[in-house]
């Protein structure tokens, strides 16, 4: 089958820096290609070449007669003043039928849940900016579409609706994300664009997990070949020492086969040199306290909306905790109040005396545009402090991945993941109890995301995370709160877990629950004790609703059914657990209603 589409010996440079050279590559009908690599390594730069938007250096680039190619960038600007339903009639300019421009936009909206199409742009939020982007690229119906960065501002509901569109896509397409359960959810071949590479790029005919296996496998050989060449070079280098007389009974081509194997060993130890990582360390104060911060049944409301209420959680030293829900629905409010620079509408917060903490802001306040990289990241001089010891700014600013040259650079002309670094090595300055990071992803490399990662599972006060990527919340934290949107909140063990409860048919099993009468309520208050057990209710009966679901699955395996004594055991244990969680619903109506009658 010939590609739909397909590139030979590419390269581009910007100035003296460049980004790669003799890529070849080729997309064919039925790919969903992850494009990932390092900061700067020319993905965006790539995909703009491919779609015909962008000139490259050298090379060829081929294409199938009558291809349909639609580039999705990264940020999209639309006129405020037009409808959504204008937008997309827009970008279907050159289709000659009025009614079928018309019918065309009005299905794309509809199947990406707009229900206004006469809706001003001027009223969307930026995650459905990045929706109506995304509809009128399906509304040109592509064959080929160019993905750059398509989850950004895209809540969890919107990159889940992304997944089911690209999941079902008739088109081929290639994306660059940092997201790797995205990656993982969407793609069938993986390709990284990196110097560590012979070719400059390494692709994989799977998607990101297994990609991994293979690269991890590839570069230990790359390791392996480093040290096998070096031990030849050293035996060779050992000949050509030796005397001349020696040498002369040698055969010539041993002598050029030397200074080959010198070259290949130059050349393979360059592109292990290549895979530097970020150096990310966090500071903690050192603090024994076993109670950092605690909220008691704090609520909160945005004009007449409700984000919050009755909320209550304890943060020590080791505790890590994500926030996760839809856009607005109040995980940054949340972050703000446990910050301290916003109250609470009713309830308690109780700090520990001088506890710190520190907030990582998503959207980038702390840093000035006009100034330059060498003092965001030394603004008192050009040493910074850094685990009590004072460091140059050159040391520093090369741990984050900067060059020297850079640091008389504006930080308006950095990237986003390079502002991104700057932030982070600025909160490493700071010892802190507890770590207030909303969105910290945002604009980084996987490599840096993984660097990320370990250096949180590594600090000792407590995390408070904010993030949409589900790979980056899960390994992090112990447990997720999880906004509803309409003022709900509750506790859950992980993403997975929380987006199960967001379907219809697990909404805590409601008609389950209107068929238990509620106890009487008792006299009082709840207990202490009463109210960390309906605290942690909604998250066990969670628990018990995947055991019963599992059990469910079980009794219909043919193997299980035609076994009596398998099937005995999964009867017993799914009568057991039906049990267990209907006394669970019955002992949560009775607190709730106690909870009610003292409120």
């Amino acid at each position: 089958m010939p590609p739909l589409l397909n590139c030979r010996n590419l390269h581009k440079s910007f100035g003296a820096q460049t980004l790669f050279f003799d890529i070849s590559l080729g997309f064919f009908a039925g790919d969903r290609v992850g494009l990932i690599g390092p900061n700067g390594s020319g993905k965006s730069t790539l995909l703009k070449i491919l779609a015909g938007i962008e000139d490259f250096d050298q090379g060829e680039i081929f294409q199938q007669k009558q291809l349909k190619v639609v580039y999705l960038e990264q940020e999209d600007s639309f006129s405020p003043d037009k409808s959504v339903e204008e937008i997309i009639i827009s970008v279907l300019a050159d289709e000659p039928d009025e009614a079928r421009r018309l019918n065309q936009a009005q299905r794309v909206l509809s199947q990406s849940g707009f229900l206004n199409p006469a809706q001003p742009v001027a009223e969307l939020s930026g995650g459905w900016l990045k929706k109506l982007a995304i509809a009128g690229a399906l509304a040109r119906e592509p064959d080929l579409l160019f993905l750059d960065e398509p989850t950004n501002h895209l809540d969890i509901n919107g990159i889940i609706w992304l997944e089911r569109v690209l999941c079902s896509a008739p088109f081929a397409f290639v994306l660059v994300s940092h997201d790797r359960a995205f990656l993982n959810n969407t793609t069938n071949r993986t390709v990284e664009l990196n110097r560590c590479y012979p070719q400059g790029f390494f692709s994989v005919n799977d998607n990101y997990s297994v990609f991994l296996d293979q690269r991890a496998l590839f570069l230990e050989q790359q390791e392996n070949l480093e040290s096998s060449l070096a031990n030849k070079v050293r035996r060779e280098v050992e000949w050509l020492r030796r005397g001349p007389k020696a040498r002369a009974t040698k055969a010539r081509y041993r002598i050029d086969k030397a200074w080959q194997l010198q070259d290949d060993l130059s050349q393979v130890r360059e592109r292990n040199r290549v895979r530097r990582k970020v150096g990310i360390n966090f500071v903690g104060t050192g603090r024994k306290t076993k109670k950092l911060l605690t909220l008691s049944e704090i609520s909160k409301k945005m004009g007449e909306k409700k984000l919050f209420s009755d909320l209550s959680l304890q943060l020590g030293p080791g505790s890590s905790l994500g926030l996760v829900g839809a856009n607005g629905c109040g995980k940054s409010t949340l972050m703000r109040i446990i910050h301290g620079d916003l109250l609470p509408d009713k309830g308690e917060v109780n700090r520990s005396d001088g506890v710190r903490v520190v907030l990582f802001d998503q959207k980038r306040q702390e840093l000035e545009q006009n100034q330059t990289l060498r003092h965001a990241l030394a603004p008192d001089g050009d040493s910074i402090n850094y685990q009590g010891r004072p460091l140059h700014v050159v040391s520093w600013a090369k741990r984050f991945l900067f060059q020297p040259d850079q640091l008389d650079m504006p930080v308006s002309r950095l990237s986003g993941g390079e502002q991104a670094r700057i932030l982070i090595a600025n909160l490493m300055c700071r010892p802190a109890d507890i770590l207030l990071l909303d969105e910290p992803t945002n604009d980084l490399d996987i490599s840096a995301i993984e660097v990320l990662e370990e250096s949180l599972l590594d600090f000792p006060g407590a995390i408070v995370l904010v993030s949409h990527d589900r790979t980056f919340i899960d390994n992090i934290t112990s447990k997720i709160i999880g906004f509803s949107g309409q003022g709900m909140v509750a506790h859950y063990a992980d993403y997975n877990q929380w987006l199960k409860a967001l379907k219809p048919e697990n909404k805590f099993r409601k008609k389950n629950r209107k068929k238990i009468k509620p106890k009487p309520a008792g006299p009082g208050k709840l207990t202490f004790k009463e109210k960390l057990e309906l605290e942690k209710m909604e998250e066990n009966i969670l628990g018990l609703e995947e055991e019963l679901d599992e059990c469910r699955e079980q009794l219909a395996v043919p193997e299980v059914m035609n076994d009596p004594s398998t099937l005995a055991l999964w009867c017993a244990r799914l009568q057991e657990y039906q049990e267990k969680s209907d006394r669970l619903y019955e002992r949560w109506d009775e607190l709730e209603s106690k909870r009610q009658m003292s409120a």
